[in-house]
């Protein structure tokens, strides 16, 4: 993962492609930056495993990193926990981000017993998300609950519209 400084000592860290792609790279990169220090993400992905997405905002809090978020493209699914998590973000007109309720994918073999446990797991952790991303985002709490229901995609300039990034002409 190419990782790189600029003039202010600022981290640029990209986030490019699945989450379980770039969890490791990136928390690995932050952990290089002392605590309350300064990074920026590059995002292009689509999401993928929300834990993965949690460990890498946990860890970003934990140490009270100072993060702006920049879209070059994509921004959707749990990449949009750690775009929320950002104190500045921005977007292009280009950008597209696709919010919409956690999904549920296993491909082991359990019994029914435990199929059941994690429905309910799954069902609370679904909740917690929504909440925890609407709080992320700081702002236009409705309008996120809105497209996250109804699963919409959300061009760079409708966020700006929400309040919730800064757009960046391309």
């Amino acid at each position: 993962m190419a990782k790189s400084k600029t003039r202010k000592n600022v981290s640029e860290i990209p986030v490019v492609g699945d989450v379980d792609d770039w969890e490791a790279d990136v928390i690995k990169a932050l952990l290089e930056i002392p605590p309350k220090g300064e990074c920026i993400f590059y995002i292009d992905s689509a999401g993928g495993s929300v834990y993965g997405a949690l460990a890498v905002l946990t860890l970003m809090r934990h140490r009270q990193l100072d993060a702006t978020g920049i879209v070059l493209g994509e921004c959707s699914s749990a990449a949009l926990l750690l775009f929320a998590a950002c104190r500045v973000r921005f977007v292009t007109p280009y950008s597209t981000l696709l919010f919409h309720r956690m999904r549920w994918q296993s491909e082991k073999r359990v019994g029914s017993d435990e199929a059941y446990l994690w429905a309910k797991h799954f069902e609370e952790m679904e909740k917690d998300i929504d909440n925890l991303q609407v709080r992320l985002f700081g702002a236009a709490e409705e309008l996120i609950r809105t497209w996250t229901e109804g699963g919409h995609y959300v061009t760079g300039p409708q966020l700006v519209a929400a309040g919730l990034a800064q757009l960046l002409e391309v």
